[in-house]
């Protein structure tokens, strides 16, 4: 035993963004400012900027099975991640690993399009995160416009929530950035009815890495052994830091800055 033992590990698997902005990185990044250690599963290759997505690769589903394997039989893995996954190979692989650990918690990021607009789904993968992962989820954590994909019956946020708590998520937490409020709500639900809105100050920019923060920062807290509820409010608080701290270094959005609370305080109040 050392004295680093007491670590939490969360298990993120995910996509390659070469931006930095989502992703693994952003994960990772995440994970590490919630004092837990990432143990990052790649789930796709992508090509993109700051201002989209042009192509993605899905990596072997027998690779990510035995990239998850062999660090679950060597690691307490006390939380999951997932976001993108890339094909529906893969979502069958990440179901075939979760069902041998069903006591860990699962945070699901349903990733669907990336920051700029483009596809990173198609139905059957769809299809496939409804009926395999979305029932092995603790909190899944879609955003305003993936929640009308995942229940294309419901006919409000609302009605999604429920249908997707129908689904065997245990807690859904819809993001209202995409929506033309006056402010970001986001709402949180369990056991079929809205436990809380959180209302949020508007930002001005578009932000890519936004979801993938949020997700990754709920597991980090639900690793370190917070309820849900909890975890979802501080996670909630957090990204908003790292989204109102962000910096455009590309082309298109903002990205981030996930490190924020690292800076030198004179630093930051010279900027």
């Amino acid at each position: 035993m050392t004295a680093h033992n007491h670590i939490p590990v969360v298990m993120t698997l995910s996509g390659n963004d070469p931006t930095g902005g989502a992703g693994i990185q952003a994960d990772i990044e995440a994970v590490a400012s919630m004092g837990c250690h990432a143990a990052p599963v790649i789930t796709a290759l992508t090509i993109q900027d700051t201002a989209g997505v042009s192509r993605f690769d899905p990596i072997d589903p027998m690779v990510i099975i035995e990239q998850a394997r062999a660090i679950l039989e060597d690691m307490p893995i006390a939380a999951f991640k997932i976001g993108m996954i890339g094909s529906m190979e893969n979502v069958e692989a990440i179901h075939s690993i979760l069902v041998d650990y069903p006591k860990i918690p699962v945070v699901l990021d349903p990733v669907l399009s990336g920051g700029g607009g483009g596809s990173l789904s198609d139905p059957d993968v769809i299809d496939a995160i409804i009926s395999m992962l979305i029932p092995q989820t603790t909190v899944l954590t879609p955003n305003s416009n993936e929640a009308r994909i995942l229940a294309a019956k419901a006919d409000s946020l609302d009605a999604c929530a429920q249908e997707l708590l129908d689904m065997g998520a245990e807690f859904v937490l819809i993001t209202g950035a995409h929506e033309s409020t006056p402010t970001v709500e986001n709402r949180l639900y369990a056991e079929h009815r809205c436990l809380e809105t959180f209302t949020w100050e508007r930002l001005p920019h578009n932000y890519h890495g936004s979801g993938c923060t949020l997700a990754s920062t709920i597991a980090a807290l639900l690793a370190q052994g917070l309820d849900p509820f909890s975890a979802a409010h501080e996670a909630q608080e957090y990204t908003w830091e790292a989204l109102k701290n962000g910096y455009r270094i590309g082309m298109g959005q903002h990205l981030p800055n996930r490190l924020f609370w690292a800076r030198d305080e004179n630093e930051s109040e010279q900027q």
